[in-house]
């Protein structure tokens, strides 16, 4: 049976990406897919060669048919967006594709259509397959990329008969964490010890609970603050979220990120060998356990 995690955080620069990528260099089964669409970076560091690219289509668009409109501006008095212009011209950027314009135009003029949004690619790292993603600038619909770019890692998945797929989310509780969380067998929540960090992380675990998917947590950089990290210790004891390490603040994701490299491949130290604890207890939970991931903590850290 193949196994689905996501890696998420309330926001953005918490580690998901330098974790995610260790883990394809770990892991030796497995399709990544990085599923931070509205800002993928994991190409830097996989550097993955594109097999497969195709054109993604998100909400359609409203357009005129210039022969048939009398300017008569039914349609701009009915636009909630403003995008419709008083010269009845359409700002594709603005349209939401309520196609209330299309509904209200006497002479039918109006019509809605598929309009290019991105693209999606299905590629080889040297780890192994990846699926990921580019969203247009001032693009929606990332949602629904994100469900796309799932769909075409689940086909790498059976074509390399491999048996993990490892997800890198977006931040945030929003539809594409969503999307990139439903189904998955654990979410792996990246989180840090500041005080918006422990908000965010509530939050995040929140929507985890709410779709019923098993949750475990990574504190990075847990030295900068350890009067934060014991909080977030005890908030995940008390809701019996297992911790599956603690990395220290260092320089090592950074520098292997401008050599274009994971840090398991940059470097060999503390931070790696947290890196890699934290991926032995994560594969365990997966694979050598029964149900979700809730036991006590003295197994995770010392």
């Amino acid at each position: 049976m193949v196994k689905q995690m996501t890696i998420i955080s309330g926001k953005g620069g918490t580690g998901k990406t330098t974790i995610c990528s260790a883990f394809a260099s770990l892991a030796e089964n497995a399709v990544v897919a990085d599923c931070d669409v509205d800002a993928a970076d994991m190409h830097l560091i996989l550097k993955p060669d594109i097999i497969e690219a195709n054109d993604f289509y998100g909400l359609k668009v409203a357009n005129i048919d210039a022969d048939l409109c009398t300017r008569c501006k039914e349609c701009v008095s009915s636009c909630r967006f403003a995008a419709i212009s008083e010269n009845v011209e359409i700002d594709a950027y603005s349209c939401e594709g309520c196609a209330v314009c299309e509904y209200v135009c006497p002479q039918n003029a109006m019509s809605m259509i598929e309009r290019k949004a991105g693209e999606y690619f299905s590629s080889m790292t040297r780890f192994g397959p990846m699926a990921h993603a580019k969203l247009g600038i001032g693009e929606e619909a990332s949602g629904k990329l994100v469900s796309t770019v799932r769909k075409s890692a689940m086909e790498l998945v059976m074509s390399a008969d491999k048996g993990l797929v490892v997800i890198d989310g977006p931040p945030g509780t929003g539809c594409a964490v969503i999307a990139a969380i439903t189904g998955v067998d654990l979410v792996l929540i990246v989180t840090e010890p500041t005080v918006s960090g422990i908000h965010d992380l509530e939050r995040v675990l929140e929507v985890a609970e709410h779709f019923r998917i098993p949750a475990a947590v990574c504190i990075n950089k847990y030295d900068i603050n350890k009067e934060n990290t014991q909080i977030i210790q005890d908030y995940c004891i008390g809701r019996e979220i297992e911790i599956v390490g603690l990395l220290p603040y260092d320089r090592t994701p950074v520098d292997a990120m401008l050599n274009g490299k994971t840090v398991i491949e940059f470097a060999e130290n503390e931070f790696t060998s947290g890196v890699l604890s934290v991926w032995e207890n994560v594969h365990n939970i997966l694979f050598s356990r029964q149900g979700s991931p809730r036991l006590g903590m003295e197994s995770s850290f010392t």
